[in-house]
C-alpha cells in the first residue's frame, strides 16, 4: 500500500498546480491527482499533470494520449517508485513529458521523451533541464518557473 503523501508534498503539489495553472497556455489545462491509464490493467495519479484542454471535466481519468506532462513529487516511501517505476511506465506509454521533483531541498528534474530505446523495446527520458533555483523550457510551453515559487 502506498503512504499517504505528507503535508509538504501536498503543498509543493497544490503550488505547482497554481502555477502551471497561472501560466499554461489556453489549450492546455493543469490538474491534480487523476488517474492516467497506461495499459490494460495498469494506471497511475500522477501528483500534478498537464493535459490537453479539450478532454471533458466530468472524467476521472485520463488516456496517455490526452496527458502533456506528468509530474511526481517524491517522498520517503515512494522513492523508487517515482525514480523508476513511474517514468518508466510513463515513457512506455508515450507521455511526452516527466517531472521529477526531490522535497529537500526542493529539486525539480524535468524529463522529454527521447529516442533511446530501453532493453524491452521501450523509449525512454533523457534529461533536459535540472535546479533547485529556475527551470527554464521551451516546450511544452515556454517555461521559467522560480523553484522557490513551488517551495512551501
Amino acid at each position: 500500500m502506498t503512504p499517504f503523501p505528507t503535508l509538504g508534498h501536498q503543498d509543493i503539489a497544490g503550488l505547482l498546480w497554481t502555477w502551471l495553472r497561472r501560466h499554461a497556455p489556453a489549450d492546455i489545462r493543469a490538474t491534480q491527482a487523476v488517474a492516467v491509464e497506461l495499459g490494460y490493467d495498469a494506471s497511475r495519479r500522477p501528483d500534478v499533470l498537464l493535459c490537453r484542454a479539450d478532454v471533458p471535466s466530468d472524467r476521472s481519468w485520463l488516456r496517455p494520449h490526452e496527458v502533456v506532462l506528468a509530474v511526481e513529487i517524491v517522498s520517503p516511501g515512494t522513492r523508487r517508485v517515482d525514480r523508476f517505476a513511474k517514468p518508466g511506465g510513463y515513457a512506455a506509454a508515450g507521455i511526452p513529458f516527466y517531472w521529477r521533483i526531490e522535497q529537500d531541498p526542493v529539486h525539480v528534474y524535468a524529463y522529454r521523451i527521447g529516442d533511446r530505446v530501453g532493453p524491452g523495446g521501450e523509449r525512454q527520458y533523457e534529461l533536459v533541464a535540472d535546479g533547485a533555483d529556475v527551470i527554464e523550457l521551451t516546450v511544452p510551453f515556454g517555461i521559467k518557473l522560480p523553484v522557490a515559487e513551488i517551495t512551501p
